[in-house]
């Protein structure tokens, strides 16, 4: 118990030194989308340090530490150069613009309340299950993976979503469209069903004890602020205003969140 708490203490640390860093150079460069690329990183910086925290103070099983931690990077870094190379050359993201025009006083303490904190509490409360992993000394079981299992089904869903609409924005005959194919024909948020499912799976690859399973509220954080705050609402209210009917007609027929067969339109029927 005494090395989960050390760790909970040690990560805070590393996940506010991140975050006041990621502000430093934001302000510098006038630019807060920054933040959007460290976020994934950021769960990688949490699981290294978390890595070599359980190694000091007598870790868990070996091939869970190996495991939490390979698979947290690679769901990571992948997302980090995505969204680096997405958002490279381009100004601010419409997001923080609207907050930074709400701001009248200070800058800097008005970025740390409304982006970088915010973003720093959810990163560490969410990555709790990689934490507790680090000290499970149950060996691998059934459970484990089922949650790779879990983890690679949502992996596979964010890398092929972003994948396909990354090929559909390049193609200029797309502008103003509505992407609607692929994984995006069976769900509007293909990236965004991958993420939380990714952070289920993570959540059963540490669910080897007890303790492990009071962290259920860290997937759960993450799946609400996909559904109903940061992620689903606020993209598809933006969406709505700026496409008009064929993204009407595109969210009659296709699923929200969970993928399953497009449905026939009544227009179409």
């Amino acid at each position: 118990m005494t090395g989960v708490l050390i760790n909970l203490l040690v990560t805070a640390v590393a996940v506010l030194a991140a975050m006041l860093a990621t502000m430093a150079y934001a302000l510098r460069a006038g630019n807060h989308s920054v933040v959007d690329t460290i976020w994934g990183l950021g769960f990688v910086l949490v699981a290294g340090v978390s890595f070599v925290t359980s190694e000091i103070f007598g870790g868990g099983d070996e091939a869970r530490r190996l495991l939490v931690l390979a698979l947290t990077a690679i769901w990571g870094v992948r997302l980090g150069v995505y969204i680096h190379a997405r958002n490279h050359g381009k100004g601010e993201d419409p997001r923080y613009a609207a907050l930074l025009r709400r701001n009248t006083g200070p800058v800097v303490p008005y970025v740390i309340r409304t982006i970088y904190r915010p973003q720093g509490a959810i990163m560490w409360v969410v990555s709790l299950p990689i934490q507790i992993a680090m000290y499970e000394t149950a060996p691998l079981s059934v459970l484990t993976w089922a949650g790779v299992a879990v983890w690679a089904v949502g992996f596979c869903f964010e890398a092929v979503g972003d994948h396909q609409l990354s090929r559909f924005k390049a193609d200029p005959a797309n502008a103003g469209a509505v992407m609607d194919r692929g994984l995006w024909a069976w769900t509007r948020h293909p990236n965004y069903f991958g993420d939380a499912a990714v952070w289920w799976g993570l959540f059963l690859v540490a669910s080897a004890h007890w303790a492990a399973a009071l962290t259920f509220v860290s997937p759960l954080l993450m799946t609400y602020m996909l559904v109903s705050k940061s992620g689903k609402a606020l993209l598809e209210r933006r969406m709505a205003r700026s496409r008009g009917p064929e993204y009407a007609d595109y969210l009659e027929r296709t699923s929200g969140f969970f993928p399953r067969p497009p449905r026939r339109t009544r227009a179409a029927g």
